[in-house]
C-alpha cells in the first residue's frame, strides 16, 4: 500500500511539475521545405501519413507523393509548397502530441507557419486551413507577375538601418518595405523589382555582410499583397474558426490573438505586413517560457531564435533523432 501511495505521489509531482514548465512551439514557413523531408517519421510514427491523407483528399492530389519524390520544382511553386509546409508541421505536432509529453504554453508560426500554429492550437481543422491556404497562394500569385516583385535578405544591419535604405531605395511607384524582422540583424525586404536591386546595391556600398535577392515567386508581406488581402478577407468570412484552446501569438503585432474576429483581422492584415519574429521570441522570454520546439522541417527558426537570445532553449524537432531529444528533455525536466 505504501509503495502504490508513493508511485502515486511521484506520478502526480510530475503532472504538477509537467503543467508548470513553459514550453511554445513555433512553426516554419516557406523556405523550409525539400523533397524528401519527414521521411524518416514514415515507418515508426503511422500518423503521419494519416496526417498527409487528411490533407491530400482536401487539397486534390497525393501530398506525400509530392513531397517524397518532387519534382522540387513543383514542390517550390507557392501554391503547393503552402500546403506541404502547412502539412508537414501539422504532422510533426501531432507526433510530439501523442507523444503525451506536455501541454504547451504558447505557439506561433513564422509568416504561413501561423496557419498550422491555429490548427494545433485548435483554431480551425486541418482540412479548412489546407483549403484557405491554397487559396491564400492563389491570390498571391495572382496579385503580382511574374518577374515584377522581388524579396531580399539583408544581413548586418539594423531594423533603422534597413528602414532607411527601402525609403531611399524606392521611387515613385517601385516601392520596398521590411517584410521579416528574422533576427536584430537579419531582415528580409519585399517589393518591385527595380526598387530591390536599388536596395541590394546601396546595402553593399554600405558595408552589408549580405545582401542578396531571395528565390520566390510571389513578394510577400508587402503593400504589392493590399488588394489580394482585400479578396482574402472576404474568403475569411466564410471560415469556420474557433477559439484557439493554446494561446497564440499573431506575426502582425505580436501580440495573443483575443478571438476569432481578431484571427480574421490580423490574417488579413498578415499578407502586407511584416512578420515581427523578433518581438514574438522577445514576448515568449518574457513569458518564462523555459523550452521552444520548432515543429517541421529543417532548422531554420531554430538558427533565427538563437540570434535573437542565445539563452533561449530551442530543440529543431524534423526526425526520429531531434524527436528523441525532446523526448529525454522533458523525461529529465519532469523528474522530480
Amino acid at each position: 500500500m505504501l509503495q502504490r501511495n508513493c508511485y502515486a505521489l511521484q506520478a502526480t509531482l510530475v503532472g504538477v511539475m509537467l503543467y508548470m514548465f513553459k514550453t511554445a512551439l513555433v512553426f516554419p514557413g516557406q523556405g523550409s521545405q525539400s523533397v524528401g523531408m519527414l521521411a524518416d517519421f514514415e515507418l515508426e510514427y503511422p500518423i503521419v501519413r494519416g496526417v498527409f491523407s487528411e490533407a491530400s483528399e482536401a487539397a486534390g492530389y497525393d501530398l506525400w507523393d509530392l513531397i517524397q519524390h518532387g519534382p522540387a520544382e513543383q514542390l517550390n511553386q507557392t501554391e503547393y509548397t503552402q500546403v506541404a509546409i502547412l502539412t508537414a508541421d501539422v504532422a510533426v505536432f501531432r507526433i510530439i502530441q501523442q507523444q503525451n509529453l506536455f501541454t504547451p504554453t504558447f505557439m506561433a508560426g513564422h509568416s504561413l507557419g501561423e496557419y498550422p500554429a491555429l490548427v494545433c492550437a485548435g483554431a480551425l481543422t486541418l482540412k479548412e486551413a489546407v483549403n484557405l491556404v491554397s487559396f491564400r497562394a492563389k491570390i498571391m500569385q495572382e496579385a503580382v507577375p511574374m518577374g515584377q516583385g522581388a524579396m531580399a535578405a539583408i544581413i548586418g544591419f539594423n531594423e533603422e538601418q534597413v528602414r532607411l535604405l527601402c525609403q531611399e531605395a524606392s521611387q515613385g511607384l517601385e516601392v520596398v518595405t521590411p517584410a521579416n524582422f528574422n533576427s536584430p540583424e537579419q531582415i528580409v525586404v519585399a517589393g518591385h523589382t527595380p526598387a530591390i536591386h536599388r536596395l541590394i546595391s546601396m546595402a553593399e556600398d554600405a558595408g552589408a555582410r549580405l545582401a542578396k535577392v531571395i528565390p520566390v515567386s510571389v513578394p510577400c508581406h508587402c503593400p504589392l499583397l493590399s488588394d489580394a488581402a482585400k479578396e482574402f478577407a472576404g474568403y475569411l468570412q466564410d471560415v469556420s474558426f474557433t477559439t484557439p484552446t493554446v494561446k497564440v501569438l499573431n506575426n502582425v503585432n505580436a501580440q495573443l490573438y483575443t478571438s476569432v474576429d481578431d484571427i480574421r483581422e490580423k490574417l488579413t492584415t498578415q499578407l502586407y505586413s511584416p512578420v515581427r519574429w523578433v518581438e514574438i521570441i522577445k514576448s515568449l522570454k518574457q513569458q518564462d517560457v523555459e523550452l521552444i520546439l520548432e515543429c517541421g522541417p529543417g532548422k531554420v527558426l531554430s538558427g533565427l531564435i538563437k540570434r535573437i537570445d542565445r539563452s533561449l532553449d530551442v530543440i529543431s524537432v524534423y526526425d526520429t533523432i531531434s524527436l528523441e531529444q525532446v523526448i529525454e528533455h522533458m523525461t529529465i525536466s519532469s523528474n522530480p
